[in-house]
Parts: structure tokens; C-alpha cells; sequence
């Protein structure tokens, strides 16, 4: 609960920055992994999160978020290292990757972005087995209102919910720990808010006792700054129906999808990506 300072083993302090200068970050996607998970970041990195400039001079950044791995799993230390060289797009914490520990990853990354990337305009913050429809994300943030755009918090926001109380179950909260109903939040399969919050989220992480559950943690910071969560039907944090998640016609109106393999991320996004592709009658958004 009060270890919030942990020192960073790996880090990119030069990514968001170009001759010496902060680059104007349009969106920086903060991608939540672990050390044994290079395929879902591989797969990432080959599709959805290929950094570059995009339509109308968008600039993407995308990094990984990593703890260190238990004393009862292989050491990856020296692999990580060499993917890191290699792609330049790791941050590596000295904290255990567990899912308790989640909560201390965000308030984390919040300190980095501050001070590798203070000029980004739009953050993404995910697992590693989503799969983001990266110009339909962006395409909506341009389409937002001026005034939006300094106090968004968007994402499949899951309302009038209550802690889980059965302990066999892993998001499991005791009465003693943590009494009454969640206030809404943004499931953690990925959502999206504003750059200019990353200061005020950071200092109000401080006030805010840990939550185990990383995002109504999160949801805790932004009621607490007077920020409403905004749903968008274009985030499926509980996925879409079977028949038509190969369907790439459907996911070029959705922004994104969870979960995926490595394989079906890379499939759709070559579909998606295809010149030759025709939609005529697109399925519904269900």
C-alpha cells in the first residue's frame, strides 16, 4: 500500500523526444505486459502499435509496462535487456509483475509520462491482448470538441458494479478492505483520456489509498478530479459476438477489442490494412 516509489531497471527516457526536444506526442499508448508476454508485444509492435506518423501529422509512441518476474520463474532479465536494445520500448520497474501490483504500474507510468512525455495529447492505457483499430482512435480524437479534449476520460465504462466478494476469485476485495459500491470506470482492457491530466491523476494517486483493481483505481483518481467517465460503444472490453470477430469490415467502426491471440491480431490487422478490402453491409456493433 505505501510502496509507490519503485526504481526503474529499464527505461526509455528519450521517447517521446526528438534533437533534444519533447516531441508533440498525439498518442502515446502505455501497453500493461510482462516478461514471458513477447509475443503479444511483438504482435503489437508489428500491428496496432507501430509508432510513426500518421494521417495529418499524428504522432504515435508506443511503450510496454513491466514489473520484475517472481522468484519461482525463469530469470528473462538478460532477453529482456536485448529487447529492449532492440526496440527501444520497454519500461522495466523493480516491483513483482502480479496482478495486485497493477495499481502501482499505473501510478508509474503516470510519473514517466510526466517526465519523458509531458507533451502528449492523448494517452491509451492497456493489456497487451487487445486489439486497437489505431486510426479509428484517431480519427475520434480529432473529431472532438476543443473543450473535451483537455478532460477526457473515455473507454466501456462499467457502472453499479460492487466488489467481488468470494476469495477464490482473483478480483476478490474484503468487506474490511474496501466497503460500498465502485464509483464508475473504465474497464482496464484499454481506454483512453487527456495528457493535460497526467499531473493532476499523479498528485491525487498520492491522496488516494491503492486499490487492488488497477482500473477502479483509476476510476477512484478521476472521480476524485470531478472528470466523468465517458462511454464510447466503440471499446469491447468484454469482447463482440463470436461469428464476427474475424469480421474486418465490423472493426473498422470499432476502436478496440479484448481479447486476442497474437495470431488473430496479427490477421485482422492485415485484413483491416488490405487495400482490397470492400465493405458494402456492415454487421451491427454489437
Amino acid at each position: 500500500m505505501n510502496f509507490r516509489s519503485p526504481n526503474i531497471l529499464i527505461n526509455q527516457p528519450n521517447r517521446c523526444t526528438s534533437n533534444g526536444k519533447h516531441d508533440s506526442v498525439t498518442l502515446l499508448f502505455g501497453i500493461k505486459s510482462s516478461a514471458h508476454n513477447f509475443e503479444q508485444r511483438q504482435a503489437v509492435r508489428q500491428t496496432w502499435g507501430q509508432e510513426g506518423v500518421y494521417e495529418d501529422g499524428l504522432l504515435v509512441r508506443t511503450v510496454f509496462l513491466l514489473g520484475t518476474s517472481s522468484l519461482d520463474d525463469p530469470d528473462l532479465g538478460m532477453l529482456l535487456s536485448l529487447e529492449a536494445q532492440q526496440f527501444g520500448d520497454l519500461l522495466v520497474w523493480d516491483f513483482k509483475d502480479t496482478f495486485y501490483n497493477l495499481t502501482l504500474k499505473e501510478h508509474v507510468f503516470l510519473k514517466w509520462s510526466i517526465l519523458h512525455c509531458p507533451q502528449v495529447s492523448f494517452i491509451f492505457k492497456g493489456d497487451d491482448d487487445v486489439f486497437v483499430n489505431t486510426r479509428a482512435i484517431l480519427e475520434y480524437l480529432k473529431s472532438l470538441e476543443p473543450a473535451k479534449k483537455s478532460k477526457l476520460y473515455v473507454g466501456n465504462i462499467i457502472i453499479q458494479t460492487s466488489p467481488v466478494r468470494f476469495p477464490n476469485i482473483k478480483y476478490f476485495v474484503p468487506h474490511t478492505f474496501y466497503d460500498g459500491p465502485y464509483p464508475p470506470y473504465a474497464g482496464g482492457g484499454g481506454f483512453v483520456f487527456s495528457g493535460a491530466l497526467l499531473e493532476s491523476l499523479y498528485s491525487i494517486s498520492w491522496y488516494i489509498p491503492f486499490h487492488p483493481i488497477d482500473d477502479v483505481y483509476t476510476g477512484m483518481c478521476f472521480l476524485a478530479l470531478d472528470i466523468a467517465a465517458e462511454k464510447h460503444m466503440g471499446f469491447k472490453t468484454f469482447d463482440i459476438m463470436v461469428k464476427e470477430r474475424e469480421n474486418p469490415c465490423l472493426h473498422k467502426d470499432l476502436i478496440m477489442v479484448h481479447q486476442r491471440s497474437p495470431q488473430q491480431i496479427i490477421r485482422l490487422w492485415r485484413k483491416l490494412e488490405s487495400p482490397l478490402l470492400t465493405c458494402y453491409n456492415k454487421s451491427p456493433i454489437t
